[in-house]
């Protein structure tokens, strides 16, 4: 049975009985229609924690679509995969190529952000307090980036950015 047909709860259903009726009557190709399908099977096995049959889901969705915007999405829902199992390196590689598609997703900024942050935190605890401060510094900027696209989100990067000095030029945080 597909994934899409095993969902358990109301508002997966729901997705999916959505997402099937666009599916047949949106005025896309077939080959939109099945790279949104490998897209949503993959979010749904994203969800579950299954990593690999997300993966394979999503590198078949990327060898059908060809729109660059919706590229985006699939590899930055790769890049979370990574961010998730550790791979931080190859995650960030994901982001990058998501953004090269949409400069304005502000999620992925935010989580190149979090890596540079992490790996701030890691040169700290290593007694690598410059590579520390360069890190940071990195952090900071895309956090701006992504505060920028969207004000009202990311609240806590707001207030670390407030704390360690590092908000001028983020007309929200200075109210």
């Amino acid at each position: 049975m597909p994934r899409t047909q095993r969902n358990d709860n109301f508002i997966d259903k729901t997705f999916t009985v959505v997402a099937d009726i666009l599916l047949k009557v949106l005025p896309t190709s077939q080959r939109e229609k099945q790279a949104f399908s490998y897209y949503r099977n993959g979010m749904s096995a994203q969800a579950e924690g299954e990593y690999a049959e997300a993966l394979q889901n999503y590198y078949e969705a990327m060898r059908l679509e060809i729109d660059a915007y919706d590229r985006s999405y699939i590899l930055y829902n790769i890049g979370l995969i990574h961010t998730s199992n550790g791979e931080h390196g190859r995650a960030l590689e994901y982001y990058y190529q998501a953004l090269e598609r949409n400069p304005s997703l502000p999620s992925a900024l935010n989580n190149i952000a979090v890596i540079y942050h992490y790996r701030g935190e890691q040169a700290i605890e290593n007694g690598q307090s410059e590579i520390s401060l360069i890190l940071f510094e990195k952090a900071a900027d895309y956090w701006k980036e992504a505060i920028r696209l969207a004000p009202t989100n990311y609240i806590e990067a707001q207030n670390w950015l407030k704390m360690t000095g590092r908000n001028k030029g983020i007309e929200s945080l200075n109210g």
